[in-house]
């Protein structure tokens, strides 16, 4: 029986990437687009991939960081699967390799029940392009689910995990759902349940609860 699930933000919960949009502001988009994919697909060290797309954020105004993470566009499904999740007695947790600026703000939208992301500096409201927080590394997200575990005392048969890029792969190693979301190749090697098109609401019609 699940009793813990566990969901990527971007790309999986959201349409997209919160970091590009904010690099589109700055007119860096393709930039730090390619970034994204080649760490997603496992090309680059998801650390260095952070730090370097970060960085390239630096100047812009936090004001607009808050607009564009408050007005994402959140996967089709999302809020009715985290719901039926729920209802069937579940945690149903945030990890992201992004930013707290969307998925604090997205909790009370989507009704997860906790969400563990990294934060971008600012100063004097200015992102400094400097970055710190939950999710920085490869093994970032198995390490939080192992001790999220521990703390709850699910199981890896009870936890159900759902993901895209190579940075969830850590957290693949530590459940036996393991849900690839219109996912890179990397991820959808290690999953069992693998959906191809953009609508979470699938994943309820494969899950054993």
């Amino acid at each position: 029986m699940l009793k813990l699930a566990v969901f990527d933000f971007d790309s999986t919960l959201m349409d997209g990437e919160t970091i590009d949009f904010f690099a589109e502001e700055l007119g860096l988009g393709e930039q730090v687009s390619k970034i994204t994919e080649a760490a997603m697909s496992g090309e680059l060290d998801f650390f260095e991939s952070l730090q370097q797309r970060v960085s390239l954020l630096k100047g812009l105004e936090y004001s607009v960081v808050e607009r564009i993470s408050q007005n994402l566009p959140y996967m089709k499904g999302a809020q009715e699967t985290i719901a039926e999740l729920k209802a069937m007695g579940m945690k149903v947790v945030c990890f992201s390799g992004g930013f707290r600026s969307a998925t604090g703000y997205a909790k009370n939208i989507l009704g997860y029940d906790a969400d563990f992301s990294n934060v971008l500096h600012h100063k004097n409201r200015l992102l400094t392009g400097l970055v710190g927080g939950d999710m920085m590394f490869n093994y970032s997200k198995g390490d939080m689910l192992v001790r999220l575990q521990g703390l709850l005392g699910v199981s890896e048969d009870e936890t159900l995990v759902c993901g895209d890029g190579a940075n969830d792969l850590s957290m693949f190693a530590h459940a036996g759902t393991r849900v690839a979301f219109c996912a890179r190749e990397i991820l959808r090697k290690e999953a069992n349940i693998v959906i191809e098109t953009k609508d979470l609401t699938q994943i309820l019609g494969k899950i054993k609860c």
